[in-house]
């Protein structure tokens, strides 16, 4: 008997090409919080990474961007922090991109707050 795939959700395949953009773009630890099944979550999913300097943070942000645009057309609705690149967050609706320097990742802990959330390592 042959297993069945099972076929992804849009936000589902929005996620996994964020993790691929960052991961073009050298991120450091990757990881997709699939926020479904959270009630109060903002969002479907989380896709967060560290980067090392801020130049670092603006190149993953750019290579999110890229991957997204290039497989969807899609355009994030908002960008926050990208002139700073200590934290850059992008909003796509169903998912939220949130790119950190390694020290401010840290201090805020998503992935804490959002414990309730199926972790899903890239």
């Amino acid at each position: 008997m042959t297993e069945k795939k099972k076929k992804l959700s849009e936000s589902e395949i929005l996620a996994k090409l964020a993790a691929q953009g960052m991961d073009n773009k050298k991120a450091l630890d990757i990881v997709i919080l699939d926020l479904r099944g959270v009630q109060s979550a903002p969002t479907n999913f989380f896709v967060i990474c560290s980067g090392n300097v801020p130049s670092h943070v603006s190149a993953i942000s750019d290579g999110v961007f890229e991957t997204i645009k290039k497989a969807t057309g899609y355009n994030p609705h908002k960008v926050e922090g990208y002139d700073n690149a200590e934290w850059i967050l992008m909003d796509y609706f169903d998912i939220v991109v949130h790119i950190f320097q390694k020290d401010k990742r840290e201090h805020y802990r998503l992935e804490e707050l959002w414990a309730d959330g199926k972790e899903i390592k890239y």
